[in-house]
């Protein structure tokens, strides 16, 4: 668990402080998460999938259920997520008025939202792929 929330950390260019925060779980907690010396509980593992935006599941485990299905992106897929993130990030950068806590978003502000995006636009993509692909077409 405790490898898959740094990624998610790092990916969303977040330190431990902003979680700690956002979350209301202690540094020492993570710490105690870190070295073994205890589990997380649901309540708080539903707190930090929340913050990134991911099930619990993706959490512990790294995979969604559609990736344990099978279910994947083609190229052509990530190729639209990126065209999509490109025109946001431009569109973003290029508004003066847009604000974050009180202060013109810095790239990196931008960089977070836009990774948050990637993952939902993915899962979105991913379940979608799983409600809408006719069985035939699908491998079992």
């Amino acid at each position: 668990m405790y490898e898959i929330y740094c990624k998610l950390r790092d990916a969303k260019g977040v330190k431990d402080s902003d979680v700690v925060k956002a979350t209301g779980i202690t540094k020492s907690t993570f710490s105690d998460w870190k070295s073994g010396r205890s589990k997380p509980k649901n309540e708080k593992l539903q707190k930090i999938a929340d913050y990134f935006g991911v099930s619990v599941e993706y959490l512990m485990t790294g995979e969604t259920s559609s990736e344990k299905e099978g279910i994947t992106l083609t190229r052509r897929d990530e190729r639209d997520i990126e065209k999509i993130l490109d025109q946001t990030r431009e569109h973003l950068l290029s508004q003066e008025g847009l604000m974050f806590d009180g202060q013109p978003a810095s790239p990196e502000a931008v960089e977070s939202i836009l990774s948050a995006m990637q993952v939902g636009m993915e899962l979105a993509k991913k379940k979608n792929k799983e409600k809408y692909t006719p069985k035939k077409y699908k491998k079992d």
